[in-house]
């Protein structure tokens, strides 16, 4: 049976490091296979799958080292909500400056239109009647202006408005030219040769003077011209003057009938009348000529004479 021996204090030196050296590697091995700790993270999701600015990411990191455990903090990411804010607020500021600039400044506020083509109707009526002066220049309407024109003024043939930065309004009218004063019941009127009536300004040359004993039959409205006012005669009628008019003596004014057209009193004594239709007009004439020729061959003076049918032509003697 042997002895038991003692170890020497250099081999317990020896021994009680080779027991914390193994212990340091069990503890090593356990941390190695301990599990990681949760991430923690935020998901969300939207129908445009836009992210919520108002939404904020935050994120963790767990990294694990045999023996060392770092935990990185948490951070957020900026968004940029309050700056859009503020380049909204000042586009904003921006266009309503503007718009308030251009409503007040006297740059862009109309002084009184350019108007052409005016003989009769003066620029202060037209200007007048646009109300435009003082108003600043995006307010007008061109087409709204020329409308108002056209309705106040029948004597108008067409208007055109244009506008022009920074302040320009420009008017071109035409005006309508007469051709018939038609005298009716103590009164006077102007008419072109499309059979509208106007109000008369001024004098008027070459213009062809009837007397009307009544009221003609309206002629028929524009199909192109929509702002032109219902014409006062017929185109028929007014064919019939202008075709009849260099027959008339001279310092005698044409008259107009219900019953019988146009004719006028001749010198010799007797009335002529040649209906409404201006077709024949020439031919009426022709026949009215040779019947006057024939009649005074025969010494015969009438007191009326129709040619209103030119087939049928007659004549009247004096009761």
């Amino acid at each position: 049976m042997s002895e038991k021996r003692e170890l020497s204090r250099a081999e317990m030196v020896r021994l009680r490091r080779r027991q914390e050296s193994q212990k340091r590697q069990t503890q090593s091995m356990q941390r190695a296979v301990r599990p990681l700790p949760n991430v923690t993270s935020r998901n969300f999701t939207t129908p445009n799958r836009t992210a919520n600015p108002s939404t904020r990411r935050r994120f963790q990191a767990a990294f694990v080292m045999p023996g060392i455990q770092v935990q990185m903090p948490s951070f957020s990411l900026p968004h940029f909500k309050a700056g859009w804010r503020l380049l909204s607020f000042f586009l904003s500021l921006l266009f309503g400056t503007a718009l308030y600039l251009a409503w007040t400044l006297p740059t862009f506020q109309v002084a009184a239109a350019d108007v052409t083509g005016n003989q009769r109707i003066s620029a202060d009526e037209i200007n007048a009647v646009l109300s435009s002066t003082g108003q600043p220049i995006f307010t007008l309407q061109p087409a709204d202006l020329a409308t108002r024109l056209r309705l106040n003024y029948p004597e108008l043939a067409s208007a055109t408005v244009t506008v022009s930065l920074p302040n320009i309004l420009t008017v071109k009218v035409v005006e309508r030219q007469p051709v018939i004063l038609w005298q009716f019941n103590g009164g006077y009127t102007w008419i072109d040769n499309q059979g509208v009536a106007f109000r008369p300004r001024g004098a008027a040359q070459n213009v062809i003077s009837v007397a009307a004993l009544a009221a003609p039959a309206p002629g028929l409205p524009s199909e192109t011209d929509a702002l032109s006012p219902v014409p006062y005669l017929s185109m028929e009628m007014v064919k019939a003057i202008t075709t009849l008019a260099p027959s008339v003596p001279a310092g005698t004014p044409m008259i107009y009938d219900a019953n019988y057209g146009l004719g006028w009193t001749d010198s010799r004594g007797w009335q002529v009348f040649f209906g409404n239709n201006g077709k024949d007009m020439a031919l009426k004439l022709q026949v009215y000529q040779a019947l006057v020729t024939s009649l005074t061959v025969r010494g015969i003076t009438p007191a009326f004479i129709s040619v209103q049918y030119v087939n049928t032509p007659y004549y009247r003697m004096s009761r």
